[in-house]
């Protein structure tokens, strides 16, 4: 039997068990996805060996070891520094990121966008940010402090603190952060969010199947908005054709796994 597992901490809310067992059943495949809490970081690729998993996706707050640990690294994860998938090859791990593509096959439906802010500055808004700037999409972060905007400043982006912020137009308004997630905080002052909304054409939150104080606040300003279920699916999508070397349809991939969605 093909093994396959989500690492992080915590995975208990995880359901990527749920679309990825889906589509092993749908297509008849010999396997099954589990859920492993990775407690020491250190220990993420030795579990990986130990377990004898094919393949593996790695959630937070591991996705950044994940990318030092791996044999290699693989298409744009070289860019973004973090790893979300993990694929067995012959006697290597390979690792790759599927969340910037993800990211941006959620985004297509709500038309032309030049423009974009993004929220935080965690190893998620350095997939988006990277996606965003390969699609010649204008990027600016914006995060509580200075302590983590190295990464995005070295590859050309507009970086700004809540202190150093100045408020202008921006098409897309993404949080990457954790708030809301477990309480009704918003990623930024609330003065300062409702400034930023004042001019936004659409609005995104990384957190899904959960309506958060970000998205209710973007639609209390009339604004078309997202939760990360879209991001989330794509990603998962993507890293289930990676752990069978692409040879299974995107499309028919996608229509099992947005039924389990339902469940």
């Amino acid at each position: 039997m093909l093994l396959f597992s989500i690492f992080g901490n915590p995975v208990s809310h995880s359901i990527s068990p749920r679309l990825h067992n889906s589509v092993l059943s749908a297509f008849n495949l010999n396997g099954c996805y589990i859920r492993k809490a990775i407690i020491e970081p250190e220990k993420l690729i030795s579990s990986f060996k130990a377990m004898q998993l094919q393949g593996a996706n790695v959630t937070v707050p591991h996705k950044e070891v994940a990318y030092a640990q791996c044999d290699e690294v693989r298409g744009i994860a070289q860019k973004i520094g973090a790893v979300n998938t993990l694929v067995k090859e012959g006697d290597k791990i390979i690792g790759y990121n599927t969340d910037a593509q993800g990211f941006y096959e959620a985004i297509k439906s709500f038309g032309a966008i030049s423009s974009a802010l993004i929220l935080g500055a965690g190893g998620t808004a350095k997939a988006i940010a990277t996606i965003l700037q390969e699609h010649h999409i204008e990027a600016t972060i914006l995060n509580r402090s200075s302590s983590r905007l190295d990464f995005f400043e070295q590859k050309g982006f507009t970086c700004k603190t809540w202190d150093t912020f100045t408020c202008k137009p921006f098409d897309l308004i993404i949080n990457t952060t954790s708030a809301g997630l477990k309480d009704e905080e918003l990623p930024c002052e609330k003065a300062l969010l409702e400034q930023i909304f004042q001019n936004a054409k659409y609005a995104f939150d990384v957190i899904y199947n959960q309506q958060t104080p970000f998205l209710t606040m973007a639609q209390r300003f009339n604004i078309p908005t997202k939760d990360g279920k879209e991001m989330l699916l794509y990603q998962a999508v993507l890293a289930f054709n990676l752990f069978f070397k692409n040879q299974y349809d995107f499309k028919k991939i996608e229509n099992v796994m947005n039924e389990a969605f339902k469940i």
